[in-house]
């Protein structure tokens, strides 16, 4: 192993020592990514997913997986933490990432076994590509199953209530992957060599996703941003890594924005420009992987090999 892939490895466990966020984007944040991701959808989406009902319960699901994790639920908060981060810089560890949940912790387990001076868990990296591409999936075949319904004039009143639920809950954690600090090893306070000089205190995370949002972030800020024309996606499991590799791209920027003070207080026109290009980001992420589901779900199924 390299000293640098050894270091950044070190970063990761150290990083589940200090304090870790709870929340991404706050509710705020995600109820404007899946607001402005619903009412983008182009009119080629039925328009039970484009209704006044459906943007509010777009809105509401937007937070629920931070709800769902409370002091009163401790085996679901344990079990879906991971889902809301991937530490990207400890990846090269096990190589190429696997497209499958369990082959991805299976390569953690043997990556583990060459490496005994490190803990290597799926708890400690994260899961949060999985997560996402597998509701993704789910959605998909909701939209399937209400092409069935309605093309065989059944009540596709369940299925249409199915499909928001899926597309709201799914927008979480499109959400939380367009937020820089949800995939890195350093989420709440720099770790290791600081050149930099950036904040090593545990407030960085919430002081940007949730306070500065919060108090100087609106949905018509945000709502410029969004990508104008919807794109059908194509190998969804590479297209989503390489929105989380951008997302990646920004942690530096993250902290140097944070040193600056451009999330303190009312913010500075950097920092406000910062969170909106990534809250557009998610809103644009999220309506495009919406409309590809609608788009294969009218594909014929794959035959089982």
């Amino acid at each position: 192993m390299s000293s640098s892939l050894r270091t950044a490895i070190v970063l990761s466990l150290l990083s589940h020592t200090t304090v870790q966020p709870t929340l991404a984007w706050g509710v705020e944040g995600h109820r404007i990514i899946n607001r402005l991701a619903g009412s983008h959808l182009p009119p080629d989406v039925p328009v039970f997913l484009r209704s006044e009902r459906a943007l509010e319960a777009l809105s509401y699901y937007a937070p629920l997986p931070d709800h769902w994790r409370g002091a009163g639920e401790p085996a679901l908060t344990k079990a879906s933490a991971p889902e809301h981060y991937i530490q990207m810089e400890s990846l090269d560890v096990i190589g190429s990432l696997p497209r499958n949940r369990y082959d991805y912790v299976r390569a953690i387990a043997v990556a583990q076994a060459a490496h005994p001076e490190l803990v290597l868990t799926a708890e400690r990296i994260g899961m949060q590509p999985y997560q996402a591409i597998e509701l993704w999936e789910r959605l998909k075949v909701g939209m399937r199953d209400y092409r069935e319904l309605l093309a065989a004039k059944q009540d596709t009143k369940p299925v249409e209530a199915e499909v928001i639920f899926l597309a709201g809950w799914l927008g979480h954690y499109v959400g939380d992957a367009s937020m820089p600090l949800h995939t890195s090893n350093k989420p709440n306070g720099w770790i290791g060599a600081n050149p930099g000089e950036y904040t090593t205190e545990h407030r960085i995370h919430g002081l940007f996703e949730s306070e500065l949002v919060r108090s100087n972030i609106t949905l018509s800020d945000v709502e410029p941003q969004i990508a104008k024309t919807p794109v059908l996606l194509g190998d969804m499991f590479e297209q989503y890594l390489t929105y989380l590799n951008r997302s990646h791209s920004l942690v530096e920027r993250t902290y140097q924005l944070e040193k600056a003070g451009a999330f303190t207080g009312a913010g500075t026109m950097d920092g406000k420009l910062f969170a909106t290009g990534q809250l557009s980001a998610a809103a644009t992420e999220l309506r495009d992987m919406i409309y590809t589901a609608w788009l294969r779900s009218g594909e014929p199924v794959p035959q089982r090999q």
